[in-house]
C-alpha cells in the first residue's frame, strides 16, 4: 500500500501569484502514474494535472501554461508548481497514484489552496 501526503497549500492574495504543492510518498513511486486533482466545494473532483514514469504529462485545459507538474523518483515526491493563480483555482488539491494496467489507486487526504481576489 501507498500512502500520499500533499503539502505546500495556503492562502494566496491577491491572485496572481504562485504556490507549490507537493506530495511525498511512503514508498517508491517509480512505475506510478502519478497526478493532481482538485474538488471545488459544490463541484466534482476534476484532474488537474499527470505525469506517467517517463515523464509524459498531462493537463487540464483550465491551467495549461500556468502549472507544472514533475517528479522525483529517487525521493518518492511529486510537485505541482501553481503559477499565477486565479480564483477559481480555489480547491482542495488531492495527490493520486495509479499503478498501470493494475486496479491499485492511492489517493492523499489532500491540501487546501484558496486564491482570494
Amino acid at each position: 500500500q501507498v500512502q500520499l501526503v500533499e503539502s505546500g497549500g495556503g492562502l494566496v492574495q491577491p491572485a496572481g501569484g504562485s504556490l507549490r504543492l507537493s506530495c511525498a510518498a511512503s514508498g517508491t513511486i517509480f512505475g506510478w502514474t502519478m497526478g493532481w486533482h482538485r474538488q471545488a466545494p459544490g463541484k466534482q473532483r476534476e484532474l488537474v494535472a499527470s505525469i506517467t514514469t517517463g515523464s509524459r504529462t498531462n493537463y487540464a485545459d483550465s491551467v495549461k501554461g500556468r502549472f507544472t507538474i514533475s517528479r522525483d523518483n529517487a525521493k518518492g515526491t511529486v510537485y505541482l508548481q501553481m503559477n499565477s493563480l486565479k480564483p477559481e483555482d480555489t480547491a482542495v488539491y488531492y495527490c493520486r497514484a495509479d499503478y498501470p494496467s493494475s486496479s491499485e489507486v492511492y489517493w492523499g487526504q489532500g491540501t487546501q489552496v484558496t486564491v482570494s481576489s
